[in-house]
C-alpha cells in the first residue's frame, strides 16, 4: 500500500526531477531502491505490471499529468500565442508561405507539433520494454551517468553549433578568461529561425528520455544547444516541448485511477499530485531564470557522481 509518506517524498521528487536535467525516472527508481523494503517494493512490483493493474504507475501518471498541469499554468501566455497561431494555419485561406516568414507563434506551433511526434510513436511501440528497464537500478544509475555525459556533450556542440549572423550572446559557456575575464560572445540563433527538421531531431532526442535515467528536458536541451540555441531558448523550447508529452501520456492512463489500481490510494494520489504540481511550478519558475546565465555542466556533475555512488551500491 502505497502510504501518504511516500506520496509526498515521490511527489516532491517527481516534481522537481521532470524539469530539473537530472532525469524524474531515474530518480523514481534509484531513491526507492536506495532506502528498500516497501519502497523497493512499489518499483519492481510496476516492472511486471501494468497502469491498469499497478499502483506505483497509476500515481507514477498522476504525478505526470500534475507536473504537466504546472507547465501550463507557468507558460499560459505562451500557450494562448501557440493556440492561437496553430488555429490561424488552419483556417482555408492560410499561406504556408507565412509560416516560413512572417509568424513566429504560427511557426512554433508545427515545430513543437513536429518535435513531439518521435517520442510519441516510441512511448506507444515500446512501453513494456521501457517499463521493464524501469525497475533495474543498475541500469537506471548506467543511464544516469549517460545522462551527465550527454549534458557535458551538449556544452561542447554548443560551440561548434550553427548562428545567426547578425546575433551575438555573452555565453556563459565560453568563461575562460580573455583578458579581464570576461565570457566570450557566441553567436546564437532565435526559436523562430529553427527549421522543422531540427525540430524532428530534438523530437527524436527526447525519446530516449524513455530509459530511466535520462532526463527529458535535459536531452531535449542538449538537442538544442546543438543546432545553436541559446541556453535560454533551448530550456524554453524543451519545458514547452515537455508539456502536450508528459499531458497526452498523462491523460491517456489516468482513467486506471478509477480501477483497481487506484483503490484505497485516492488520498495519496491527490497529496502526491498536490506536491508534485507546486514543487514543478517552483523548479520552472527558477530555471528559467537559471538558464539566461549559467550553464548544464553543475547538472553533469551531479549525474555522473550520484550515477556512480548508486552504480557501486547496486552493482
Amino acid at each position: 500500500m502505497l502510504t501518504y509518506l511516500q506520496a509526498i517524498v515521490i511527489g516532491l521528487l517527481q516534481g522537481v526531477t521532470e524539469l530539473f536535467p537530472v532525469s524524474s525516472l531515474g530518480h523514481s527508481v534509484l531513491l526507492p531502491a536506495l532506502i528498500g523494503g516497501d519502497w523497493q517494493h512499489l518499483v519492481t512490483e510496476s516492472a511486471s505490471s501494468t497502469s491498469q493493474t499497478s499502483p506505483y504507475l497509476a500515481f507514477i501518471v498522476a504525478l505526470h499529468v500534475a507536473t504537466a498541469v504546472a507547465l501550463l499554468i507557468f507558460f499560459r501566455a505562451d500557450w494562448a500565442r501557440i493556440i492561437r497561431g496553430f488555429l490561424r494555419t488552419l483556417r482555408p485561406s492560410f499561406s504556408a508561405r507565412r509560416i516560413v516568414t512572417n509568424d513566429a507563434d504560427e511557426r512554433l506551433a508545427w515545430l513543437l507539433i513536429i518535435a513531439t511526434i518521435p517520442v510519441g510513436l516510441t512511448g506507444v511501440l515500446f512501453e513494456h520494454t521501457f517499463r521493464a528497464l524501469f525497475a533495474k537500478p543498475v541500469a537506471a544509475a548506467i543511464f544516469l551517468m549517460i545522462n551527465g555525459l550527454i549534458l557535458l556533450a551538449g556544452e561542447r556542440l554548443r560551440r561548434t553549433a550553427p548562428s545567426d549572423e547578425n546575433r551575438t550572446t555573452a555565453s556563459p559557456t565560453s568563461a575562460a578568461p580573455a583578458g579581464a575575464g570576461t565570457p566570450v560572445a557566441l553567436r546564437t540563433r532565435s526559436l523562430a529561425t529553427l527549421h522543422y527538421r531540427e525540430a524532428g531531431v530534438i523530437g527524436f532526442f527526447q525519446t530516449f528520455a524513455l530509459l530511466a535515467g535520462i532526463s527529458r528536458s535535459g536531452i531535449a536541451m542538449v538537442g538544442g544547444l546543438a543546432r545553436g540555441l541559446s541556453h535560454r531558448d533551448a530550456a524554453r523550447f524543451s519545458f514547452l516541448l515537455a508539456t502536450p508529452v508528459i499531458l497526452a501520456a498523462g491523460l491517456l492512463k489516468l482513467p486506471s485511477l478509477a480501477g483497481s489500481a487506484g483503490a484505497h490510494i485516492h488520498g495519496q494520489v491527490l497529496v502526491g499530485a498536490l506536491v508534485a504540481g507546486i514543487a514543478a511550478y517552483l523548479s520552472v519558475r527558477y530555471l528559467t531564470r537559471y538558464f539566461e546565465t549559467r550553464t548544464l555542466t553543475p547538472f553533469a556533475v551531479y549525474s555522473l557522481v550520484v550515477g556512480g555512488i548508486c552504480l557501486i551500491r547496486f552493482a
